[in-house]
């Protein structure tokens, strides 16, 4: 998941009852919960390292509570004390393993199993980045903010934001199990139909682009070609109207692209590789054989020559890609548009730390609470 929803996650747990633990959880927590994603330091090594790297050992078990005393490690380094350290790590165990708990949820997947195994987990139920989950959180993190204004206008006692906090983590819990049940409804209807004669070999579904939990990406592969649907699960399905898209046969150009580094590293992350196969312009007799990943428009490629050496190959996240090299280092303008997301949330997590006092939020809301009277308003929120 992306860490503006890590880092809420992490605040969550902490006002649903782990601060009552340690001075510092709140904190604690948001680093913990963002903790896996240090990962991010590779990117000085260029877009190709750090796509093979993100998501591996710091995302594993067997690394969990490594991350977990960093974590602590920093805390205690702010604070200037090593006091409640094992309390504290105890907390952040839980926040890391918040973080993998989200990104095993969603269609990237994940590496849990490192350094024993590569195996990429991942359940496809939710986006990246989902606007349900980001609303339900941002309002549980501003309505105790509310709560505390009207409370300190009327004279009553503030709340701690835990009711809020419980009903977030709750509903979270509860919308990732209704896209399960959608997303199975979604695998049943791919698998229930034959596609130009015959059954798929096998289907997958995939979050789709909007809001609405029913809509999904559907995909189903058969020996020459695959189909991509677009599959709100409560209206008919139409097998004939999915998007036609022929694999490519094997080749000699595909093998040779397979040995290119920016190719090999792509293919140890794609879940379901889609080849093509096209001739270039130059030079004479060459072919660029491309792969592409069903769930994203990420995708590697080589150019070949007619005696099947590779001549450049790269590796982008885009559906294009600008130009190409023998280290996979060139990757398209949308790379910049990955990365900036990322930073802009890295960027937003230390708001979540900031306490808004009451009166700054609305002056004139204030004004008219207390006019109201605290019989009125003496609920405790």
């Amino acid at each position: 998941m992306d860490n503006l929803t890590h880092s809420l996650t992490g605040l969550m747990l902490s006002r649903a009852g782990l601060n009552r633990f340690y001075p510092r959880a709140t904190l604690l927590l948001i680093l913990a919960a963002n903790a896996p994603d240090i990962d991010i330091v590779t990117i000085v090594r260029g877009p190709l390292y750090y796509f093979e790297q993100h998501r591996g050992i710091t995302h594993s078990i067997a690394a969990l509570p490594v991350m977990a005393l960093l974590s602590v490690l920093v805390v205690c380094a702010i604070g200037r004390t090593m006091r409640g350290w094992m309390a504290a790590w105890g907390i952040a165990i839980v926040g890391v393993a918040s973080h993998l708990l989200l990104d095993w949820t969603n269609d990237y997947g994940i590496r849990l199993l490192l350094p024993f195994s590569a195996r990429w987990f991942h359940l496809d139920l939710i986006n990246l980045f989902d606007l349900i989950v980001w609303a339900v959180l941002l309002l549980a993190w501003v309505a105790p903010m509310f709560g505390k204004l009207v409370s300190g206008e009327i004279g009553a006692q503030a709340g701690t934001g835990r009711g809020w906090a419980i009903f977030a983590l709750s509903f979270f819990l509860l919308y990732d199990f209704g896209r399960y049940l959608a997303h199975r409804r979604a695998i049943d209807i791919l698998n229930s139909r034959d596609y130009r004669g015959g059954p798929p070999i096998q289907a997958a579904a995939f979050p789709g682009s909007g809001v609405s939990p029913l809509d999904w990406q559907g995909w189903i592969e058969r020996p020459a070609f695959v189909m991509h649907f677009a599959v709100n699960v409560t209206q008919q399905f139409d097998p004939t109207a999915g998007r036609l898209i022929y694999k490519a046969p094997p080749s000699p150009a595909i093998d040779a692209a397979r040995e290119a580094k920016p190719v090999a590293v792509f293919l140890r992350f794609a879940q379901y590789p889609l080849w093509s196969v096209t001739a270039a312009d130059d030079p004479a007799g060459a072919h660029l054989a491309a792969v592409t990943d069903w769930r994203f428009p990420f995708g590697a490629e080589a150019l070949v020559d007619s005696s099947n050496r590779v001549i450049s190959s790269s590796f982008h996240y885009g559906s294009n890609t600008t130009g190409s090299n023998t280290t996979g280092s060139n990757t398209t303008g949308s790379n910049n548009y990955w990365f900036k997301i990322l930073l802009v949330q890295i960027l937003l997590v230390p708001i979540l730390l900031v306490p808004i006092p009451p009166a700054a939020l609305n002056k004139k809301l204030g004004k008219k609470i207390k006019q109201c009277g605290s019989r009125q308003l003496g609920l405790r929120l």
